[in-house]
């Protein structure tokens, strides 16, 4: 078969004329001769493999950018790169999924003819850090109040500082009333706040561009608990026998995992599964996750940082949840067992008990 006109290879590729000359200017799509005489593009037929990737590699919603990238690579990576691809798109969605549901039941929930009958809920918490048996200071936050629940988990030489300031942004929460409808906004702003402690708590620093935290707390409205999260600590629930975590680690060898390019198990003892991809810090993506929790009567809530659970396994973290009633003996408990696994790291822990009102 001999070249194709522009035409019949739009047709055959499923791509418009339009399209071609825009992928023939980015180098995608070159056509196999140009006549001289009349400008028009001619294709070779071994181009329709090609052209077709790039049509359907376009519905997925791809870059041109990052298509002119995977076109360069071999069969092989070149998969990869779309389930890399692909990985990203799912969890921007589930980010979007997360915000509507967040809108979804904080709007159902002002509603009167959607609002149920119940008896009034409370929490009771408790919260401890610890330094750990091989780190020479502490450089973790850990608060609990009748409202306000958080863990921060600083890093570098300000580490210490930035937690404070992160946690410390959010204690008005504790006082500060919440109008019908502010909930969202609210949270905004407290992690705008908390972003701009760190910054202050870093200009005083010595070096400022080390400083920064993780940052994962839960404001109790009454009724419901919402989640803010950014970094790697962690919330679990335990609710019934069943432990869920509810949180999404903000770090490399996650968003790896996601990927497909890591298992589980890989991830576990990579070298470097502590490295953050979102964190409050100079130069670093402080984009939350936020996500709004109705409360049940019997609900127990575990804010970490990753000193206790990168070093106790989830399956004893779950029977220390569930054997152990009081919150002030869960979280000695928690932090005695991340200890006698070395405690390699600072370690920090709250746990809240959604209880029934007398």
């Amino acid at each position: 078969m001999g070249l194709l006109t522009i035409g019949a290879f739009a047709k055959a590729s499923r791509l418009s004329p339009k399209a071609l000359r825009l992928y023939d200017e980015l180098g995608l799509v070159t056509p196999a001769r140009v006549d001289p005489v009349t400008g028009y593009r001619l294709y070779a037929p071994e181009q329709l493999d090609q052209a077709r990737l790039v049509a359907w590699l376009r519905r997925l919603g791809m870059p041109l950018a990052r298509i002119q990238y995977l076109c360069a690579l071999e069969a092989g990576s070149a998969a990869q790169e779309i389930r890399a691809f692909w990985a990203q798109v799912e969890a921007d969605t589930a980010a979007r999924r997360d915000l509507a549901t967040f809108l979804i039941d904080h709007l159902s929930w002002k509603d009167p003819a959607m609002t149920p009958t119940v008896k009034p809920l409370g929490i009771s918490y408790a919260a401890l850090s610890d330094t750990g048996l091989v780190r020479e200071n502490n450089q973790d936050t850990a608060y609990a109040g009748s409202r306000l629940l958080a863990v921060a988990d600083g890093y570098g030489a300000g580490g210490s500082t930035a937690s404070a300031a992160a946690v410390g942004a959010l204690k008005r929460l504790e006082t500060d009333s919440i109008p019908a409808g502010t909930l969202l906004n609210v949270l905004e702003d407290a992690v705008d706040q908390a972003k701009q402690a760190v910054r202050g708590a870093a200009g005083t620093d010595s070096s400022p561009h080390e400083g920064g935290t993780t940052l994962t707390a839960m404001l109790w409205t009454g009724s419901q608990l919402a989640l803010v999260h950014i970094g790697d600590s962690r919330v679990y629930l335990l609710r019934g026998q069943e432990l869920f975590q509810i949180t999404h680690d903000h770090t490399l060898v996650q968003s790896l995992v996601d990927e497909g390019r890591l298992s589980p198990e890989e991830a576990a003892s990579h070298p470097q599964r502590s490295l953050l991809i979102r964190a409050l810090g100079p130069g670093a993506d402080a984009t939350p996750d936020m996500r709004l929790h109705d409360a049940q009567r019997g609900d127990r809530y575990l804010l970490c940082s990753d000193g206790l659970s990168t070093v106790v396994p989830t399956h004893e973290i779950h029977r220390l949840l569930s054997e152990i009633s009081e919150p002030e003996q869960a979280v000695r408990e928690l932090v005695a067992h991340a200890n006698g696994s070395g405690g390699p790291d600072n370690v920090s822990c709250v746990i809240a008990d959604v209880t029934e009102l007398q």
